[in-house]
């Protein structure tokens, strides 16, 4: 194609990849452009960068770009996301979001868009208050039951790393989720990193700026505000508000539950109302941790002794087979990142992984997980009936603080240990400030899970030369990667089947696996309240 033949000025997206060393380098990028147009560098007026990712498939890593580029054209001038929500009037109907979490969050910001009034109740306590909470768990070993890892604004994503990649594309406009959060502060790199991700220690202010922009609009947001129970009409078929532990009614056009997977006291008040509930697949696990240089070691090809540039980020990875019909998979990975534990209750240990924005800690951390079908969870049945999922997680979480010996010391085995099914003598360092105690986490895990945890082990190690070494250390136990329980709705109205004006939201109904999936569904239940 000759460069006369288009001579007009357009606008183009581009394709391209750059070396590692020149990827950064604007005369390179622009000389990339051309080539690939086919047009003098000259005629390049201006370039805006749409999307940036990695390709380490080979020894001499490459950048690949998508570049918009204005030819002989300036380029639609950028501007930059801002929270724009009009005020509400007076007098219009109100929306009960039960949860504070991402789908609260953003069934908020939606309704306010369609002239709802939202109303959210949260349990724990806003992301500043909540954060001293969390010292208490590090230092001593004493979970607040209600303001944790698990429980405050935000929801668990605010100390989980903040990751944003989704496959969820269908649900919904990802971008728009994207640049609400960059208008509330986040990094706008989110918008063109193929695996954009916040960290852990900017998304407190993030959902702060976002909470303000509800309340500014006309909407509540009360925090220490557990709902313990669901406010039918006499029929008992629909919903018309909630009651929280403090003794205060609010009543409201519709009800969105939208508690995350851990509010386990909620599944149980849905059970003991007879609303309808499912059991569905979840997955049980540890956190497998190495040194992230090994990690970069693997993934990036590097020789041994080669540091890892800073041009380069934390090499992450994501591993997943199937072993006799059940799926072991990596999870939520943190590269650069720390183990913490994310308990809701002090009889229990869970861990979980998050990593901060600069993703500079010495540890890689992720989830090792097996799938769990509801019938692998028989024997708690008979006493539990669909709740057989959490009880099957918390009788782990129970076994995991006895093995580890309280005050949240977590029970802890080298990987090679694990698949030789011995006791280890040391463990390596570790992220998990509490502590490790040595113990046969073979033995603790359902053999069910642990067998197949051993061979996907075998396999990953066989993927990636190094993985299952000395330095691989595994914690218990890792329990809360989804919900066990789903809460049933339906497909176009999004209520429930059985509760008219009662709408089942985001990851704890079964119906999202992130920040944001969870964002999109709260959108889209937003949208059916109206």
């Amino acid at each position: 194609m000759s460069e006369q033949h288009h001579s007009e000025p357009r606008i183009e997206f581009v394709d391209f990849s750059l070396a590692l060393e020149l990827s950064e380098d604007e005369a390179a990028r622009k000389k990339a452009v051309s080539k690939k147009l086919r047009i003098k560098p000259d005629r390049i007026q201006e370039m805006k960068l749409v999307k940036h990712s990695i390709d380490a498939r080979r020894a001499n890593i490459r950048i690949q770009l998508r570049m918009e580029v204005g030819i002989d054209c300036a380029l639609a001038e950028y501007v930059a996301p801002v929270p724009s929500y009009k005020s509400l009037n007076a007098g219009v109907e109100k929306v009960i979001i039960v949860g504070c979490g991402p789908a609260g969050m953003f069934a908020a910001l939606r309704c306010i868009e369609l002239g709802k009034k939202p109303i959210i109740l949260e349990r724990g306590k806003d992301a500043s208050a909540r954060r001293f909470d969390l010292g208490p768990i590090m230092r001593k070993g004493q979970v607040i039951e209600d303001s944790n890892y698990c429980f405050g604004e935000g929801g668990a994503g605010t100390y989980s790393d903040g990751k944003l990649y989704t496959r969820a594309t269908k649900r919904g406009p990802v971008r728009d989720v994207y640049d609400v959060l960059v208008a509330h502060g986040a990094p706008e790199q989110i918008l063109t990193d193929a695996h954009p991700h916040v960290g852990s220690n900017l998304l407190p202010n993030v959902v702060k700026a976002m909470r303000g922009s509800i309340i500014e609009a006309g909407g509540e947001v009360h925090f220490g505000a557990k709902v313990v129970d669901f406010l039918l009409d006499e029929s008992g078929k629909e919903m018309r508000g909630v009651a929280t532990a403090d003794g205060e009614e609010y009543i409201g056009e519709s009800v969105i539950l939208a508690t995350g997977h851990s509010a386990r006291d909620v599944y149980k008040l849905l059970a003991d109302k007879n609303i309808l509930l499912e059991q569905k697949p979840f997955a049980v696990g540890m956190r497998i941790e190495h040194p992230q240089p090994l990690i970069d070691k693997i993934q990036y090809s590097f020789r041994a002794g080669v540091k890892r540039p800073d041009i380069l980020p934390a090499a992450r990875y994501r591993l997943a087979t199937k072993i006799d019909d059940r799926g072991v998979h990596s999870f939520c990975m943190c590269p650069g990142g720390f183990i913490v534990p994310a308990a809701t209750e002090n009889d229990e240990v869970v861990v979980n992984g998050m990593s901060l924005a600069r993703r500079d800690s010495p540890f890689a951390n992720s989830g090792m997980v097996v799938t769990v079908e509801p019938e692998d969870t028989e024997k708690f049945k008979k006493e539990h009936g669909v709740l057989a999922g959490i009880a099957y997680q918390k009788d782990l979480e129970v076994k995991a603080s006895k093995a580890g010996g309280g005050v949240q010391k977590a029970p802890g085995q080298r990987a090679i240990d694990f698949i030789n099914g011995k006791l280890s003598d040391t463990l390596p360092n570790t992220s998990y400030f509490p502590g490790l105690t040595s113990a046969r986490l073979d033995e603790i895990l359902p053999y069910d899970v642990s067998y197949r945890m051993k061979i996907g082990l075998k396999k990953f190690g066989n993927q990636m030369n190094g993985y299952v070494g000395e330095d691989a250390n595994l914690l218990g136990f890792e329990t809360r990667t989804s919900s066990p329980v789903r809460i049933p709705r339906d497909e176009k109205t999004l209520h429930h089947p059985e509760i008219q004006n009662f709408i089942p939201c985001g990851e704890g109904a079964g119906y999202a696996g992130g920040i944001v999936s969870a964002a999109l569904d709260g959108m889209r239940c937003a949208e059916a309240v109206c």
